[in-house]
């Protein structure tokens, strides 16, 4: 079956970094859409970035020039570098692998900043 396991979250400083990873399994990795998502308490789950099948890539306004997503079809990952965290991007950070009309989801991995 489909799965997609996300480690690299933790609590860290303002100003400092993570490094999300994403690993999946029982899909054709390299011909999926990945991104990360997240959800932050009582907030709706909003896009922070995507990195298409060619290697296109988008991010959301909140953290352009402070992440970077990338990702390795060798080894079934898609990478979150985060840097510069601040407080607001405290949340709950979540894989997805689309294409076509599948959709998949990770269980998600707490990231949580202090000031």
């Amino acid at each position: 079956q489909v799965q997609l396991v996300e480690s690299g979250g933790g609590l860290v400083q303002a100003g400092g970094s993570l490094r999300l990873s994403c690993v999946a399994s029982g899909i054709k990795f390299s011909i999926y859409a990945m991104g990360w998502y997240r959800q932050a308490p009582g907030k709706q789950r909003e896009l922070v970035a995507n990195i298409g099948s060619g290697g296109s890539t988008n991010y959301a306004n909140s953290v352009k020039g402070r992440f970077t997503i990338s990702r390795d079809n060798a080894k079934n990952t898609v990478y979150l570098q985060m840097n510069s965290l601040k407080p607001e991007d405290t949340a709950v950070y979540y894989c997805s692998a689309a294409t076509g009309p599948y959709n998949f989801w990770g269980h998600g991995t707490q990231v949580t900043v202090s000031s």
